[in-house]
């Protein structure tokens, strides 16, 4: 359970940090993908006895998120592991210069924590989720270099075209989730019959946009506007790799029907996109369109009903591809273009990088003893065992030969050419690469103790099929070396140099009239909104309006009435507070005040009148008492 928290919290966990403090982010990166690398390494030795790890988390009533790690899982666990490390310790010193490194290294870990929790996620809705989550880091890592002219816009295209092939997963999703009745995956897997063919064609259009297989290659090589570590990672064990992993975990429930689907477009693709990196004029749209050609070789595998070969392909490719583009970074740095005429010469200028880039162009080509050599062999076996070999082997065979010629161009165009005074040494891109060259040339020697911890075991290919996969590879990187792309490929040159854009391509038969059908409904949107919601919205206002209009009208009139009355009132107040309150209120003082005055008189200070009255006073009260008993 801790290794399985490692693996993915690891590089989520140094992302967030490197974002959120903006310092040091190369050391930050480089111990989280450390930690995550030893996370998958105990992981992958954990379940290497047969015994999976799992973990469930409480999320929605009976839907909990579950993790998986089983030998097939934590086997791909580890190969993202093992390519994010090399790629970010690369990119320490490829980015070195650049001011928005924080925000390069924290998109890139989360980058690499969502596709581990895509590889081991045991239930339907976490590898939604994190199928949703490597889509947008993929946008944000495509368009790292927003400001120069026409990065936006490759993002948006590799965003929309993924996203477009999306609905197929979720459909198959949905489909199995309501056959099984449960979101877990492995219980899924064993729907049959109508449903499975349906999901089985549904999860084969998810992969074709992942894996930019025909139609939908073209957004792979206009997303080559990223940085280099970013196609190297994007291109080898992550996001085109999705769509090849999505049909190697459901491989055991697909059914005939859907199998042989898989196996055409695959086989299409690899020749079609092998014309294109052949007829390529730019090193990484070359190693972009070489991308989709071999994850066509891994789709040949699932459809012949041998997807052991293509997870061995996958892991080989994965090695291979990321040395591929780490060296064509170095190239770049020196030369300042990917252009192949500027980078004529460019691998003169640096032997041991270039002898990397040849040692990962061979192995490539399929030369024995590197890697590619045993799993194209398996591939090739599978293909000519298939009840389909007369489809699928030609195409493989194609697919091969082209690979050997565009990579024996590449090297031929780097070695061929004047070589320049390199730029500042690069010891940490050196080492990221090297290791992923010893990879890409070594790994053939775990593939037998891989498919035996598999439970897998390929059957022995006898000499036809490795003497055919030897003689390809070798006539195709002669011819790639010997003559130019426009002898070999004659009047397909320029169709392949534009993508084959038959009938106008994507463009003209998806794009376009989707751009016309939403012109479309704009305008009956518009005309809905003018008419209808606005309309309705006027004529409601304006009733609306005459009504208050002719509320405010009475309520005027009664107000107007109320203060009339209240006016009289006042009025009539008025006159009987001044004739009748205040009069008597007047009189009353007026008596008053002539009653002061008289009585004033009484007291006039003098003795002599005072003592008169006095006496007047006595003798009147004397006369009525003694008058008094003559009446009573």
């Amino acid at each position: 359970m801790i290794w399985l928290a490692l693996t993915i919290l690891a590089p989520l966990g140094a992302g967030l940090t490197a974002l959120a403090l903006r310092r040091a982010p190369e050391a930050i990166a480089l111990i989280g993908a450390a930690l995550g690398l030893a996370g998958a390494i105990a992981l992958f030795a954990g379940v290497a006895g047969g015994t999976d790890i799992t973990a469930s988390l409480p999320f929605l009533p009976d839907l909990p998120i579950r993790l998986v790690a089983s030998p097939l899982t934590a086997t791909l666990a580890l190969v993202v592991a093992t390519v994010a490390a090399m790629v970010l310790t690369y990119a320490a010193g490829y980015m070195a210069q650049d001011p928005e490194r924080p925000r390069f290294f924290g998109t890139m870990l989360m980058f690499v924590a969502a596709m581990q929790l895509l590889v081991l996620s045991g239930d339907w809705i976490t590898l939604l989720a994190a199928w949703e989550m490597i889509g947008f880091a993929s946008y944000l890592l495509i368009g790292f270099w927003h400001g120069r002219n026409g990065v936006p816009g490759a993002a948006m295209r590799a965003f929309l075209y993924t996203r477009t092939a999306d609905l197929g997963l979720y459909l198959a999703a949905f489909l199995l989730i309501g056959i099984a009745g449960t979101s877990e995956i492995s219980a899924t897997l064993a729907t049959t019959g109508t449903p499975a063919l349906i999901a089985g064609l549904l999860l084969l259009f998810a992969a074709m946009g992942k894996s930019a297989q025909v139609p939908m290659q073209d957004w792979l090589m206009r997303a080559m506007a990223g940085p280099t570590p970013v196609s190297a990672l994007l291109h080898s064990a992550t996001l085109v790799a999705a769509g090849a992993i999505l049909l190697i975990r459901t491989a055991p429930m697909l059914p005939g029907g859907a199998l042989l689907a898989i196996g055409i477009v695959g086989g299409a693709t690899a020749v079609i996109a092998g014309l294109m990196a052949l007829a390529a004029t730019d090193l990484k749209r070359l190693l972009a369109a070489s991308t989709a050609s071999q994850y066509g070789l891994m789709l040949i595998a699932v459809g012949a009903g041998v997807p052991i070969a293509a997870l061995l392909h996958l892991i080989a490719h994965a090695a291979i591809k990321s040395a591929l583009f780490l060296g064509a970074g170095v190239f770049q740095h020196d030369r300042e273009s990917t252009d192949l005429d500027t980078l004529a010469g460019a691998g003169r200028t640096r032997p041991g990088i270039f002898a990397g880039f040849a040692v990962a162009a061979l192995a490539l080509a399929g030369l024995r003893p590197l890697a590619a050599f045993y799993s194209k062999d398996a591939i090739l076996a599978a293909a000519l065992d298939s009840p389909s070999a007369a489809w699928l082997l030609p195409l493989a065979l194609a697919g091969s030969v082209l690979t050997g010629a565009y990579m024996g161009r590449a090297l031929k165009v780097l070695w061929s050419g004047t070589p320049e005074k390199p730029h500042d040494p690069v010891p940490l891109m050196a080492v990221g690469m090297g290791v992923l060259v010893a990879l890409a040339a070594t790994l053939g020697l775990v593939f037998k103790p891989l498919e035996a911890m598999l439970g897998a075991h390929l059957a022995e290919p006898g000499w036809i099929v490795p003497a055919m996969g030897l003689a390809v590879g070798l006539a195709g990187l002669a011819l790639g070396w010997l003559l130019a792309p426009a002898r070999l490929l004659g009047p397909l040159l320029a169709p392949a140099r534009d993508g084959f854009p038959i009938a106008g391509g994507l463009d003209a038969l998806v794009v376009r009239p989707a751009l016309a059908l939403a012109r479309l409904c704009d305008r009956l949107d518009s005309w809905i909104i003018r008419r209808v919601v606005l309309g309705g919205i006027v004529t409601g206002a304006q009733a609306l309006s005459h009504r208050i209009e002719r509320a405010e009208y009475w309520l005027l009139a009664l107000v107007n009435a109320v203060g009339r009355l209240n006016l009289s009132l006042g009025q009539i107040s008025l006159r009987t507070d001044r004739d009748t309150i205040d009069r008597a209120i007047f009189g009353l003082v007026d008596r008053t005040v002539a009653l002061g005055t008289r009585a004033r008189r009484l007291q006039s200070g003098l003795i002599h009148r005072e003592m008169a009255m006095t006496v007047a006073g006595i003798a009147l009260v004397t006369g009525v008492l003694l008058a008094a008993p003559l009446f009573f």
